[in-house]
């Protein structure tokens, strides 16, 4: 396996840079490993992710898988900021407890123009997966 494009200080330094009101100390977002192609995140618990019924939102799983996969796709083609989200399809599986989201990216396929990865979420302490997701980057041009 080739070795990570940019390591998770790179990528968090990046992301500071390019996103500060989305990815900032204190934010609850937090990188756990940084592999090619294969990262894992961290989204910390916080009541206001509930819904009604006590389980973490859908839109609030949503988000964590996709910044997973953006996450992947720097750890596989560099700082391409403008990389973008064209596909995002997820399958919920069961309801998340009341505790962190962890979030297991893997690119499947990383070509010229396009990334195409999955995410598996699970709630922090446990082995069952809560959600899976499919998606696809599209590349911007002036990439490798």
């Amino acid at each position: 396996m080739p070795a990570p494009a940019l390591s998770a200080e790179e990528i968090e330094a990046l992301l500071s840079a390019e996103f500060p009101q989305a990815f900032y100390p204190g934010c609850g977002l937090s990188l756990e490993k940084v592999e090619y192609g294969d990262v894992r995140v961290r989204r910390a618990y916080h009541e206001d992710h509930l819904r009604p019924g006590g389980t973490i939102s859908g839109p609030t799983m949503m988000e964590l898988a996709d910044f997973a996969m953006y996450v992947a796709v720097f750890s596989a083609i560099g700082a391409q900021p403008l990389a973008v989200t064209t596909n995002l399809n997820v399958n919920f599986l069961r309801k998340p407890a009341q505790a962190d989201l962890i979030a297991d990216a893997r690119l499947m396929k990383v070509g010229k123009r396009l990334a195409v990865g999955e995410v598996t979420l699970y709630s922090a302490g446990s082995d069952e997966p809560v959600a899976h997701v499919t998606s696809t980057y599209s590349i911007p041009n002036n990439s490798k």
